[in-house]
Formats: C-alpha cells, sequence, structure tokens
C-alpha cells in the first residue's frame, strides 16, 4: 500500500506532483491547517503530514495520529510543532532550513531603505494628492553603521549586501569566528559596543531563552539616539512596549518589523505610530522562496517514506538502517557531550576538535560528529540539526579537526570533544557501556563516572575536606533531592569536580548559594 501525505497548509503545486510522481498518495487540503477539529478527525489516516505555519501540531493532535511516521515543515521555523511530543510518539520532523535565507535577508535590507526614506508614509501622502515633498527628509545608507544581532546563515547574506551599500558593519554573534568576520567584511563586537555604534540594528537570531527579549528596555535605552530598528527574525526577540516607548520619545527614531510577539498581529503596541512599518511576515514571500521549500520538503518527506532516509531532521540523526542497531547509542553519546560542553562553555568557539578512540573510530564518524556539533551549538541556536550543524559551523568560522584512534585505552570506545575558545580549551569524553547508556567518563583529563541526568549541576572546587557535605547539607536544606552523585580530582588537595544528578531543574538562587560555598571555583546548571 502506497504510504498517504496530507498538505495542511498552502503549499506549491509543484510539490503535490512530485509526491504524485514518487508513488505517494497525496491529498492537498490547503485550509485544513487552520480547522485543528477537522484536522484532528482525519490525521489518523496518513503516514506524513506537509505544512508551513498554519498548522499546529500539538501534543493533542499527535495522540489521534496513529499512522503519522513524520512532518515536514516547509521552513525554518518550527514554532508550532510540538517536537518533544512528537519524539515521544515516534514521529520525525524535518524543516527545509535554508530554502528561504536570500529572500528574508532581502526583506531586511527593503525594510532597512523604506526607513531610511520613510518610503511608505511618503507614498501614502503623495497618492493622497498632498505632494509634501518637504515633509519626509530621510537619510542616506552609505557611510551609517549597521549592527547585526546573529551572524549565521541570514546574517551573514545581510551583512554582505551591507557592505556592498558602503555601510560599516559590525555584528555580535558569540559563533562568529574572528576569521569568519575578516571574510565576510565586518566587525565583530560584543552586544554593549553594537548597540552604542549602530544606527541601523537587524536582529537575525531564533528565539531562544538566551535571545529573548535580547532588545529589551534596558538595551535599546543603550542604543544611539536616532537608531532604526528592523526584525525579520521572530517576534519575541524585543521588547515591542519598551520599543515603542522609545519611539514616542523620539530615542528610536524608526522600526521596521515583519515579525510580532503575537501572529496574526491584529493588535500590537507598534501599530499605529507613524514611524513604524510593518508587513506580515512576509520574511519568505516571494515565489522562489516558497518554490524551493516546497520542492524540498516534498522530496526529503517522499525519500523518508519510500527510502528510509533522513534529512534535515530535527529530533532524529541521518543513519542508514544497516548502521542503526549499533551507532545509535553512540549518536546520543555524541549529542549528549555536546549539549554538556556547549552549555558550559560562555565564550564564542574558534574550534573543536573531535577524538574516537577503539571500536568508535571505526563507525560513521561523521554522522557522530554532526550530532556533537548539533548539541554544542543547540544552546545558542534552537533549530540547529545533524544535517545543518556543520553547515553553520563552518559559516561561523569554527575549525573543525577530527582524530581517530583505533587501539582502544582504557575503554573498548571512547568519544573525548574538545572545545577551544580564545580564553580556554575544555575537553569531555564519554562512553557507552553495555546497558547501552551514555556516561561521562572524564572532563578537562579528570576521570570519572557519571550518568546524565535530565537536570544536573556542574561543580569545580579545590579538592578540600567537608566540601562533600557541605554540598551535600545546602542542598538537603534547601528541599533538592539528589539523583546521582559523581567525582573526579588531578590529585589529593588540588582541582576536583562534581557532577549531581538532581530531580528539579536548579533555579539561579541554588547557584549562587552553592557559590558560596567555600572553596568553590564554579558553578553551572545543566540539563538535558
Amino acid at each position: 500500500m502506497a504510504p498517504r501525505v496530507l498538505i495542511s497548509d498552502s503549499l506549491s503545486t509543484a510539490a503535490v506532483q512530485i509526491f504524485k510522481d514518487r508513488g505517494i498518495d497525496v491529498d492537498y487540503l490547503p485550509d485544513l491547517g487552520k480547522d485543528k477539529e477537522k484536522l484532528a478527525e482525519v490525521i489518523g489516516d496518513y503516514d506524513g503530514l506537509a505544512i508551513r505555519s498554519a498548522t499546529k501540531v500539538t501534543a493533542k493532535l499527535l495522540e489521534k495520529a496513529t499512522r503519522l511516521k513524520v512532518v515536514g515543515r516547509a521552513g525554518i521555523g518550527v514554532d508550532n510543532v510540538d517536537i518533544p511530543a512528537a519524539s515521544a510518539k515516534g514521529v520525525i520532523v524535518m524543516n527545509t532550513p535554508f530554502g528561504n535565507s536570500i529572500t528574508t535577508a532581502e526583506h531586511a535590507v527593503a525594510l532597512m531603505f523604506a526607513l531610511a526614506r520613510e518610503i511608505p508614509a511618503a507614498d501614502a501622502s503623495t497618492q493622497a494628492g498632498k505632494w509634501e515633498k518637504n515633509k519626509f527628509m530621510g537619510v542616506e545608507i552609505t557611510g551609517k553603521t549597521l549592527g547585526i544581532i546573529g551572524c549565521g546563515n541570514i546574517g551573514s547574506i545581510v551583512a554582505e549586501r551591507g557592505v556592498g551599500l558602503k555601510m560599516r558593519v559590525v555584528a555580535f554573534d558569540p559563533f562568529l569566528s574572528p576569521e569568519r568576520a575578516i571574510e565576510l567584511g565586518v566587525e565583530k563586537v560584543e552586544l554593549e559596543d553594537l548597540l552604542k555604534r549602530a544606527d541601523f540594528i537587524t536582529l537575525h537570531t531564533p528565539l531562544t531563552d538566551k535571545t529573548r527579549n535580547i532588545l529589551s528596555a534596558e538595551n535599546i535605552a543603550k542604543t544611539k539616539k536616532g537608531v532604526r530598528i528592523i526584525n525579520c527574525a521572530r517576534g519575541g526577540l524585543v521588547d515591542e512596549v519598551a520599543l515603542r516607548a522609545a519611539l514616542d520619545s523620539g530615542h528610536v527614531a524608526g522600526a521596521g518589523f515583519d515579525v510580532f510577539t503575537e501572529e496574526p498581529a491584529n493588535a500590537n503596541p507598534l501599530f499605529g505610530h507613524k514611524n513604524v512599518v510593518a508587513t506580515p511576515h512576509l520574511g519568505a514571500s516571494t515565489s522562489e522562496a516558497q518554490e524551493n521549500v516546497a520542492l524540498q520538503v516534498a522530496e526529503q518527506l517522499s525519500d523518508y517514506l519510500l527510502k528510509g532516509a533522513v534529512t534535515n531532521a530535527l529530533n532524529m540523526p541521518s543513519v542508514t538502517a544497516e548502521e542503526a542497531p549499533k551507532l545509535t547509542p553512540f549518536v546520543r553519546l555524541a549529542e549528549l557531550i555536546g549539549s554538556f560542553a556547549g552549555q558550559l562553555t560562555e565564550d564564542g568557539i574558534t574550534g573543536v576538535r573531535l577524538e574516537y578512540e577503539g571500536e568508535v573510530s571505526e563507525m560513521n564518524t561523521r554522522a557522530l560528529g554532526a550530532a556533537a556539533l548539533a548539541g554544542l551549538l543547540k544552546p545558542q541556536l534552537d533549530t540547529v540539526n545533524m544535517v545543518s550543524a556543520p553547515v553553520m559551523a563552518k559559516e561561523r568560522g569554527i575549525a573543525v579537526e577530527v582524530m581517530r584512534r583505533e587501539v582502544a585505552g582504557t575503554y573498548d570506545s571512547l568519544f573525548r570533544l574538545v572545545v577551544k575558545t580564545p580564553k580556554l580549551e575544555r575537553s569531555v569524553a564519554g562512553t557507552v557501556f553495555a546497558d547501552g547508556k551514555p556516561r561521562i567518563v572524564e572532563i578537562k583529563g579528570i576521570q570519572m563516572d557519571a550518568e546524565f541526568q535530565p537536570s544536573m549541576l556542574y561543580v569545580t572546587n579545590k579538592d578540600k575536606p567537608g566540601f562533600i557535605g557541605r554540598l551535600g547539607t545546602l542542598l538537603g536544606a534547601r528541599g533538592v533531592n539528589i539523583a546521582t552523585f559523581a567525582l573526579g580530582r588531578t590529585a589529593a588537595g588540588a582541582d576536583a569536580i562534581a557532577l549531581i544528578g538532581i530531580d528539579a531543574v536548579a533555579d539561579d538562587a541554588l547557584l549562587a548559594d552553592v557559590a558560596k560555598l567555600e572553596n568553590v571555583v564554579q558553578v553551572k546548571r545543566v540539563t538535558f
């Protein structure tokens, strides 16, 4: 029986034809995604679901999707898909991360021009027959400073366009290497410096806990008077209420927004201001981009349903059927090791070394490396996956080195990740035991044996008597239950590490209390 695919959002008809040409039964119902009750009634009949942004793939919908194997999002954002729920149901979630990059970058540049020359207001005035030539006094782009927050795939395209427009381009991105910045012709700066210097600020970063309200009231106040702010990335990156106040006061000269905290945006604090240009999430809305992402998602879903090939998956590694049984536990290990290192790393990453020892060195290390990079970049780039991680690392100038040693040491297989920043070099190593569970066996050369837990505390300290007791007493007093406790040290009385699995995510107050303990050097919250 041929697989069945439902397209519940508006996609190019070329995508429908691809499914038909590949022998897949396809139903094109572009308005169904807006009706969650009707969608829930029929979803159980389909093996694949192709969507854009209107369809909400919730845990409730997935309960009804008894046959569903794969969801394909035509575009990069998957805010409308409950990925943990999909993973729990065994449903693969794919996206098309690079199909609309140029289109979105061009829209940001278009909004910059519209703000600089007050084009929307001048158009409305002229078409009303007013001919108010002296009213609309714009500013030149040439020679101005363009500040880019997030210089990845889309941000780097905007940077190149800005350089071509003879602008001075500065970029804030922890993952942008000095070498990549030179290649793009931009100056890498810290956020505070960008806020002070930029005449135009454009955002091109995903929405994560670290980037939410990155332009807060406090940061907007630090901007140069007369700045113009553009957001074609994600609603929630800018405090819209604070921005409206800054527009009203005249501190911010204008804002061009294509995305909003609440969408569809029937009302918004920015609406109605004479110096705001607003568009209804048109960043990816060109015929070329729509065609590209539609064709990509159709090919990806077809390849998976017919051949089992996994491409651009957000919740599953790209592994062949033959490799899966032996490789999958090590893919998980590599991703967890990467995530652990990524959460501990605060500075920009300049290089990564992936080391494979013993039996693992003969496996598909490309998949393992991609999983490690995805885990490493995930804390900063929420939509990164195994397929896009190597590309994103390259875009940011992160040098990736691979070392293989076929001779096994203490363990039959060992994977070690070494992360390099301008300030330090940190290594984390792990293995998979016979029980199939991944473990950390070494941090910064210190031997230990620690299982990964959903919530953990990473503590570095001086090895002095009484420390473990004081730490345990503090956690007990705060009502924090310890699940696992792993220790290691370089030598008696020297540097030591404690890795503690706890039953709840550590809050900031707990971290502060642990940091105050005698002999504590550093404490970090780590979650998986």
